[in-house]
């Protein structure tokens, strides 16, 4: 049986009612699925064992064909009903749920009316031109859907950081188990950090290779094993992720380790300096080319060490500066996950979270901070159901109340205020000059050209209430590219302006692009690590977060969020063009 978890619940129960929605089935029996799904996600506790246990009855939110199905699937690892709707419909027509911009009504009715159950289909009737006559549809429709499968091809075979790391921390703890190991990471581009991943690398020390590339081809998460050989093994999992395994010595290990994290431009480039000192580097040791000693080396940090250089964190080897300031001393001392205090970006039940404001409080305070930002969104985000002035304001005071009434944990009162077409914004300063804070960020109109859409930006930026530009770019990783606009204006216009930039950390954004942050960290700009929560559990985002700023060469100093609360209060107290 394949390891059922809380996402193996929650996407069997939002498949349910997509299939549901496709056989146009009661809307309320649709609907029921997919509260269900959120009543899982969002579930204090192991569901999972609860559900397998059969242990759900009396929790709120559980009824007992929900209770039944849940126990059945993680008992078990299937749900009959899931498979039976399943089997109704072509296995390729669960594809077109992965384009944006459709949903089921539009699927069902390509499926019903054109017998359209693939995206080559689709992308063929669209290329005919029947898409465009279809009722519902047009031109711009058709439009939108090739850009969308031209999206989903370019991003083939890759996964978000966020979504795999779960995963891949399961299988590394598993790998670290087995007695035969006395050592394991993951190498690669999940070591560094990077966005999106096209594989995991695992690296284990062990006297028994044979042993652990069964082992590891043994994986109950395994869907194709590709390769098992002596030292190494290569599996894809049940989501299409491949995993390859390296077993080497416990000598070999911090060879590999530096090696197959990569990246291959920084190997390049350390290569060439071992080179240059006499030495020839390689994943499994140093070869003097002379008579001299070998550089004695037990941890990955000794070979720069032998190199005369700092230890290089993997999130900043990509050969952008870091082995010449790692060889100057002049690494930064990046940012941890424990200097954060507290966080901005932060929805509730009044627009469209999933927790009331003392749940999110309570679950920030668990993480061990001082404070939370709410910023639910404003009116003109009417799908996210926006707050209009009377609801912010009263939330605002509830806000209030709640900080008179807590000894060790402060709400902060914002809004994620809709930066409109024009650049200006969904409140006026009047509204906006009530609040502790402004995130301000771009929800529609994302095709204007870049330099009106920097224009837009900049407007919102010059304005004297806007503390911090939320997800700078708009885009979502793997689903939809940034819109265009000039980044170096806006880096430049938020160090005039003193408009924190954040690094939205839901891992389908992450944005401002770790690859910007260097530049504008040196010109001044402050950031803001926000997980733009939208749920309790969101908040763990923050690890992601942390991960990208490491890679953006962010230290603690410059992340704003990393300041008590009393530090925060009295720089909010300031006039904006006064804070630093």
């Amino acid at each position: 049986m394949a390891t059922v978890t809380r996402e193996t619940l929650v996407a069997t129960l939002e498949e349910i009612a997509l299939l549901l929605e496709l056989k146009g089935a009661n809307p309320f029996k649709t609907r029921a699925y997919r509260q269900g799904s959120e009543i899982v996600q969002n579930f204090d506790g192991n569901i999972v064992e609860l559900a397998a246990n059969d242990k759900l009855k009396g929790i709120k939110g559980f009824g007992a064909a929900l209770q039944q199905k849940l126990h059945e699937l993680a008992s078990t690892g299937q749900l009959e009903y899931h498979n039976d709707l399943k089997a109704e419909f072509p296995e390729t027509l669960f594809e077109l749920f992965e384009l944006q911009g459709l949903g089921p009504k539009k699927i069902k009715a390509l499926y019903d009316k054109l017998n359209i159950d693939s995206i080559d289909a689709l992308k063929k009737a669209c290329k005919s031109g029947c898409i465009a006559e279809l009722s519902g549809f047009g031109a711009k429709s058709v439009e939108k859907i090739l850009s969308s499968i031209a999206n989903r091809e370019k991003f083939a075979d890759r996964f978000r950081l966020g979504d795999v790391a779960p995963l891949a921390e399961t299988l590394l703890d598993r790998l670290r188990d087995h007695p035969k190991v006395s050592r394991a990471a993951i190498a690669g581009s999940y070591r560094r950090s990077k966005e999106t991943l096209h594989d995991l690398d695992f690296l284990v020390a062990t006297s028994e290779p044979r042993e652990l590339t069964d082992f590891f081809a043994n994986f109950p998460e395994v869907h194709e094993v590709i390769a098992n050989g002596d030292t190494k093994a290569s599996i894809r999992l049940e989501n299409g992720l491949q995993c390859d395994l390296r077993a080497v010595s416990n000598d070999h290990f911090p060879f590999a380790l530096q090696y197959f994290s990569g990246s291959k431009e920084h190997n390049v480039a350390l290569r060439a300096l071992a080179l240059k000192q006499g030495l020839s580097l390689n994943e499994y040791d140093f070869t003097p080319s002379d008579e001299s000693a070998i550089p004695e080396v037990h941890e990955e940090k000794d070979i720069y060490a032998a190199l005369g250089l700092q230890w290089v964190p993997p999130e900043l080897r990509e050969n952008r500066g870091e082995i010449e300031a790692a060889d100057k001393g002049e690494l930064p001392e990046l940012i941890e996950l424990e200097n954060l205090r507290g966080t901005f970006h932060n929805h509730t039940i009044a627009s469209d979270g999933k927790n009331t404001l003392s749940e999110m409080a309570e679950a920030a305070r668990e993480h061990g901070l001082q404070y939370l930002g709410i910023a639910d969104h404003s009116k003109a985000s009417f799908q996210a159901n926006g707050l209009d002035e009377e609801r912010l304001l009263n939330q605002a005071r509830e806000i209030k109340s709640f900080n008179a009434n807590s000894d060790n944990f402060t709400l902060l009162s914002g809004t994620e205020v809709d930066i409109l077409k024009d650049g200006s914004l969904d409140f006026s300063d009047e509204i906006l000059g009530q609040l502790d804070y402004c995130v301000a960020s771009v929800h529609n109109a994302f095709t204007l050209d870049e330099e009106t859409m920097t224009k837009r930006l900049i407007r919102a930026m010059e304005n004297e209430h806007v503390t911090m530009l939320g997800h700078l770019t708009g885009r979502l990783l793997l689903k939809r590219d940034p819109y265009q606009v000039n980044i170096e204006k806006l880096i430049d216009c938020a160090a005039e302006t003193r408009t924190v930039i954040e690094l939205n950390c839901n891992p389908w954004r992450l944005d401002m692009d770790w690859r910007r942050w260097h530049k504008a960290r040196d010109k001044g700009v402050l950031c803001s690590i926000n997980p733009d929560a939208h749920a309790t559990e969101q908040l763990q985002f923050l690890a992601y977060g942390v991960r990208l700023a490491r890679k953006g060469w962010l230290r603690r100093q410059d992340v704003v969020n990393c300041r008590s609360i009393n530090e925060i209060l009295q720089w909010l107290s300031l006039p904006k063009n006064k804070r630093s």
